[in-house]
């Protein structure tokens, strides 16, 4: 362990946006050396791109929540606030009946605030609409621990709010089964909300006041992203990091972590090297392995974390072949009978994609991504590239009437992609990381345990930092204040 005038070796293991943002944060505390260890050739991890008719467009996550402000708050802060740009539309629609509804305002994680808006979508069944007031004459809801999402919100509005409105809107982000997520996980503001109000109802609204107030608070859309690709967002922090001296090292492998004196012992595919404290900003399943032997009982709780698969099929087509398309995009809900599950339409969304497609070809191209896979149902992820691709074609045909033939595609797969928030999920974190006592000196950061999306992730890497930060402070004060 350093003394007084010596520095701290910091290692983050895991060189995704949330490790990325670790050690930016290590790094402002000024007494740091940071080491990023990384298993692909890149960082990024889930923030990748993709070359589709010579147009490089995000492979993986493409927008950022601009509600928050960590995402563009790092944005800025490695130079990039330049390439914050937002989408051209932020009319969305669902499929309903066959036919694409323009998605409602008002919706809390799927929950329907405005019914006047819900109505006029005619997206659900009259039955299903007049089910909904129902919720203010029940008794006042109770949900002292955890609840499901599907099933809380099923009792309280009726099944066809779940199926029609809930289940699509969380497909996209969690590609899981609303009866199995969290609730407290899933919209932690909605749920301590309900212990406030007497209906569901009238805590959604609430919480929809509340992000409203936020929202225009900061004066701009709920979405942001980066002309040419969010994925810039990790490749250039990577240079802020080695330019300000960390070392970032690709494709290392890390095998073996194990404690050492008062130090910690990293193993990997390209020697051991040791270590005052480590962030582990990995996947569960990865962190689990690591700390198998150090710390047991956090990688028993964090075993139980299990994670689905996605792909990401990009389609280029001919824009004179293509009918007119409307809005960034649709959800596709399990009762509609389709695979696919979210549709973006990217050159729709994104005003430099759009300019770059246009001038891709003589005749331009129209760039659409199409996302598939849903936990326990990954029999449409055996399908190889070739097929998944042309399924892709065949199901955008039958929805929006897009030609047969593309230009280029393009299939991205991402294994054990999105954690699956059960119920119970911030008990399981909590518990892990209260046993990391007995491992002082380790974090553990990432979307396993504090939420998807890109502002999330770099809120929980920069959290892990600051305390192993903090650790490694008090320790120097406990041993020679």
């Amino acid at each position: 362990m350093a003394d007084l005038t010596d520095r701290y070796d910091v290692a983050v293991i895991g060189g995704g946006i949330t490790g990325l943002a670790a050690g930016l944060e290590l790094l402002k505390q000024g007494d740091c050396d940071v080491t990023v260890f990384e298993s692909a050739e890149q960082v990024g991890g889930k923030l990748q791109t993709t070359d589709i008719g010579s147009v490089t467009v995000d492979a993986g996550a493409e927008s950022m929540l601009a509600v928050r402000p960590e995402a563009l708050r790092m944005a800025a802060e490695v130079g990039l606030k330049p390439s914050i740009v937002h989408p051209a539309s932020r009319t969305a629609y669902v499929l309903s009946g066959g036919h694409l509804r323009e998605l409602p305002v008002g919706l809390v994680s799927g929950v329907p605030t405005d019914m006047r808006s819900l109505a006029a979508a005619r997206i659900m069944s009259l039955p299903g609409l007049l089910r909904i007031p129902i919720d203010q004459l029940k008794s006042r809801p109770e949900v002292a621990d955890d609840v499901s999402v599907g099933e809380f919100i099923s009792e309280r509005m009726g099944r066809e709010v779940v199926d029609r409105l809930t289940e699509p809107l969380l497909a996209g982000v969690y590609a899981g089964n609303p009866d199995e997520l969290s609730l407290r996980m899933v919209n932690p503001s909605l749920f301590r909300q309900l212990a406030r109000d007497k209906s569901l109802l009238q805590a959604a609204r609430a919480v929809r006041s509340g992000s409203a107030i936020a929202a225009g608070a900061r004066r701009g859309p709920v979405f942001a992203g980066l002309r040419n690709g969010v994925a810039r967002l990790a490749s250039k922090s990577a240079e802020v990091l080695v330019a300000q001296g960390a070392h970032v090292r690709t494709g290392c492998t890390v095998k073996n972590l194990r404690r050492s004196g008062r130090r910690w012992q990293v193993t990997g595919s390209k020697g051991t090297f040791e270590f005052d404290a480590v962030v582990l900003a990995v996947p569960a399943a990865q962190a689990a392995t690591l700390l198998r032997t150090s710390a047991p009982f956090a990688a028993a709780q964090l075993r139980s974390i299990d994670a689905a698969s996605v792909a990401v099929v990009t389609l280029a087509y001919r824009t004179s072949q293509v009918p007119e398309l409307a809005g960034t995009g649709f959800l596709v809900p399990p009762i509609e009978d389709y695979h696919v599950k979210g549709v973006t339409f990217v050159t729709n969304k994104w005003e430099w994609a759009a300019r770059a497609a246009k001038t891709a070809t003589p005749r331009g191209l129209t760039i659409v991504r199409a996302s598939y896979g849903r936990y326990g149902d990954d029999a449409v992820l055996e399908r190889d590239d070739e097929a998944l691709a042309s399924l892709a074609r065949a199901e955008l045909g039958a929805i929006v009437g897009l030609p047969p033939v593309t230009v280029d595609h393009r299939v991205t797969r991402w294994s054990k992609a999105l954690p699956q928030y059960r119920v119970g999920h911030v008990d399981v974190v909590n518990r892990a990381r209260e046993s990391l006592a007995d491992a002082p000196g380790v974090a553990l950061a990432g979307a396993s345990y504090d939420g998807v999306g890109i502002a999330s992730c770099i809120a929980s890497g920069r959290q892990a930092a600051k305390k192993v930060a903090r650790e490694l402070s008090e320790d120097v004060v406990e041993n020679y204040g």
